[in-house]
């Protein structure tokens, strides 16, 4: 059995009713949205995704209900990605390539904060093979996303950082036009170094208005509570030697392993070489 297998098995993933991506896109794209994020148990997960499935749709792409996310982040040589974040600076951004691993998608992202704190996301479709770079479309699209949150930062000025890659599930309310996510399975990596989540924790976020959502309220109901955690920053924090402390590593000490490891061969399996 696969990892995707095992983590499909082990939240229940075959019990909701599955969406294609065109319905999900058109109900919850949600390139503007806040996020709420948290770090549950495997089986109060499981339990989320019972109580959803009469309400709530699952992505299922000619069924698979999973996709191998591989996500290279950029940063300037001194973390100013980083250190805007754990510092809570307003003008907050990331820039990353995303891959889709089954699928050989891959697409530049950029996400920024609008003046209430909710992020706004931007994305430019790229081949496969540009998964870790930026060509010189990319470099354009970076600057002219930077430039219009007024972020001092051009894409000369980054490199790659951390690497983050994972198992995720998408469930949305098509009525409502929200959306939920499951990660699982999920490591972070650079060079020799890498971190992994707890095995039996999901990260579950998500992605809605700035009101709480009905499944907010679920996830508080079932002893949940939301957490200020962010991939790239968690790897980042973890793997860089000489970082000062900070809540985001305290927090991720509680659930992240770290060592000199790579992730499991099996995790790769069937997806297109970065």
């Amino acid at each position: 059995m696969t990892p995707a297998d095992t983590f499909a098995r082990a939240l229940g993933l075959a019990l909701p009713h599955g969406a294609t991506l065109a319905e999900v896109d058109a109900a919850a794209a949600l390139q503007h949205r806040t996020d709420r994020k948290y770090l549950v148990p495997l089986g109060l997960a499981r339990r989320l995704v019972g109580q959803l499935a009469d309400g709530h749709r699952i992505l299922d792409l000619d069924g698979r209900r999973t996709t191998t996310y591989r996500s290279t982040y950029f940063d300037t040589p001194g973390l100013g990605a980083w250190r805007a974040h754990v510092q809570g600076r307003r003008r907050r951004w990331k820039v990353r390539t995303r891959l889709y691993a089954e699928d050989g998608l891959c697409r530049v992202e950029v996400k920024t904060k609008d003046g209430r704190g909710a992020t706004v996301k931007h994305a430019l479709r790229a081949p496969a093979e540009q998964y870790g770079r930026l060509n010189e479309e990319a470099v354009a699209f970076v600057d002219k996303v930077l430039a219009g949150s007024a972020i001092p930062v051009r894409a000369a000025d980054l490199v790659p950082t951390t690497e983050i890659r994972y198992l995720r599930a998408a469930l949305a309310d098509l009525r409502h036009g929200t959306r939920i996510t499951f990660d699982g399975v999920l490591t972070c990596h650079q060079g020799d170094r890498s971190a992994a989540l707890d095995p039996d924790f999901v990260l579950v976020e998500t992605k809605g208005g700035a009101r709480p959502a009905p499944v907010d309220r679920m996830l508080l109901s079932l002893g949940a509570r939301p957490v200020s955690l962010s991939k790239y920053l968690v790897g980042q924090s973890l793997l860089t030697p000489g970082l000062p402390d900070n809540d985001i590593r305290r927090l991720a000490r509680t659930r992240f392993n770290a060592g000199p490891h790579r992730a499991p061969a099996s995790l790769l399996e069937g997806t297109p070489a970065a």
